[in-house]
C-alpha cells in the first residue's frame, strides 16, 4: 500500500495498523521475507503518522502566532487608550 492509499489513511488508521505490524514483529515466528516485508510498511506507516503530526503541530503553531497577535494587538490599544 503506497502512495495515494496512504493518503487517504487517517493517523488513527495508520497508526493501528503499524501498532499490529510491530505486534507481529515482536510475536516472531514469520519469516525472513514477511519480516522485511512488515518493516517496510512499518516505515510506510511511521511516515504517515509523522506526516499528520508535524501537520498538527503547524495548525496549532499558527493558532498560538495568531492568539500572540490578537493579544499583543489588544495590549497595544490598551497601552494608547491609557495614554491619552
Amino acid at each position: 500500500m503506497t502512495g495515494k492509499v496512504e493518503e487517504t489513511l487517517s493517523y488513527e488508521q495508520a497508526r493501528d495498523e503499524l501498532i499490529e505490524v510491530v505486534r507481529r514483529l515482536e510475536a516472531g515466528g514469520t519469516s525472513l521475507e514477511e519480516s522485511l516485508a512488515l518493516w517496510e510498511r512499518g516505515e510506510e506507516l511511521a511516515k504517515v503518522c509523522r506526516r499528520w503530526l508535524e501537520g498538527a503541530r503547524a495548525r496549532l503553531d499558527a493558532a498560538l502566532a495568531e492568539e500572540e497577535e490578537a493579544g499583543a494587538g489588544a495590549d497595544a490599544a490598551g497601552s494608547a487608550e491609557a495614554g491619552e
